[in-house]
């Protein structure tokens, strides 16, 4: 029983000893509230690196939200201009078109009517045509009063001017004015797109009744599309065109891309005093914008170089942010002092160091520090 005893406290002893050397692998030591000693299997372990000081370039920007949009001529509300039931809606919203192709067609019995009402008037015109001629050559060998040569042009012009504006509103409607004159008459009417593009809404579907004033459909065509920015007053002359902008799109990407500064807007707008820039997009095949998306841009306005260190130098403590600053390296071991920093501008990687004379010419962890954020605690 005595040798179990002394078997099972030598195991303690040897369980504590090792407790003990892993503690001190893994445990950094802080000599001081101004110094910490990190040992070479720490500094291995960690991935930590050394590096110093760098000059770097940032840029201060003015910030602005906007959304991806198309230039207007870009996109196509369609309409009609006279009313009517749809009779054909072969198409819908994704869809690709091409310009001139067949969107929808439309039914109604006063299509008809304008049409005998054209006709009506085209043979009316040619007997007024035929009687003003004839009275323009009694009235030149004095044979006829003036009075009835006036009557004749003036019958004979007013309806000319109807049978003109009956032929172009046929021409509105897509109806030809040339079949009509053969007698083909239509009570259904084609409305075709006025541009290359996609359809982004479809408003109606099969007997549905249309109005002058329905939109029947949408149309964008998203072969150039660009950024519409909104910027405050305050930071407007700072904008000139050229200058460069970077964007994100948050709700879909995480990923930065590029454009530029085309227009910048001459009004400002009185509620909410904001003026529109429009800035082109750079590499535009590079993700798979949609018109509409909300963008978040920093118009880059000047541009500066300046000593900086990566983020992941720099650590945070009760008395504010610091960097680890090697002072010395012996026995295996690293003795860093905490060197308090004043910051500047900053990147998502780097920020400027305002006090980079107590940095200077001294290496820096600017890797695996996060473990001794806070001063190793």
């Amino acid at each position: 029983m005595k040798r179990i005893y002394i078997l099972l406290f030598s195991l303690a002893l040897s369980a504590c000893g090792k407790s003990e050397k892993n503690n001190e692998t893994n445990s950094i030591e802080e000599v001081n509230s101004n110094e910490i000693v990190v040992t070479q299997s720490q500094f291995e372990n960690e991935n930590m690196q050394l590096g110093k000081l760098e000059e770097h370039t940032f840029n201060t920007g003015i910030k602005a939200t906007g959304t991806i949009d198309v230039p207007p001529k870009n996109k196509a509300k369609i309409s009609t201009f006279m009313g009517g039931y749809i009779t054909k809606t072969p198409l819908l919203a994704g869809d690709k078109v091409k310009k001139g192709q067949v969107l929808v067609s439309l039914e109604n019995p006063e299509f008809v009517e304008l049409q005998q009402q054209y006709l009506e008037v085209a043979e009316q015109l040619n007997y007024l045509k035929s009687e003003f001629n004839r009275q323009k050559t009694l009235f030149d060998e004095n044979i006829t009063s003036q009075k009835n040569f006036l009557k004749a042009e003036s019958t004979y012009k007013s309806s000319l001017a109807h049978y003109n504006g009956l032929r172009k509103k046929l021409a509105m409607l897509n109806i030809n004015p040339t079949s009509v004159d053969q007698g083909k008459l239509t009570s259904t009417i084609n409305l075709y797109s006025p541009i290359e593009g996609f359809i982004t809404k479809v408003n109606v579907s099969n007997g549905m009744p249309v109005s002058e004033a329905d939109v029947i459909m949408e149309i964008v065509d998203t072969d150039h599309i660009h950024l519409e920015l909104s910027v405050f007053e305050k930071d407007i002359l700072h904008i000139k065109k050229d200058q460069k902008i970077l964007f994100q799109i948050p709700e879909s990407s995480d990923k930065t891309f590029e454009a530029e500064v085309h227009l910048v807007g001459t009004t400002i707008d009185e509620t909410t005093r904001i003026v529109k820039v429009h800035g082109h997009i750079l590499n535009e095949s590079e993700a798979n914008f949609i018109v509409g998306m909300f963008v978040e841009a920093n118009i880059l306005t000047e541009a500066f170089t300046a000593p900086a260190l990566p983020k992941n130098a720099i650590l945070g403590g009760e008395d504010g942010t610091f960097a680890l600053a090697l002072k010395e390296k012996k026995a295996n071991n690293y003795y860093f002092e905490k060197i308090k920093l004043e910051l500047g501008e900053e990147t998502e990687t780097q920020a400027v160091v305002l006090n980079a004379k107590d940095l200077e010419n001294k290496e820096v962890l600017i890797n695996g520090g996060f473990m001794l954020d806070g001063g190793g605690e």
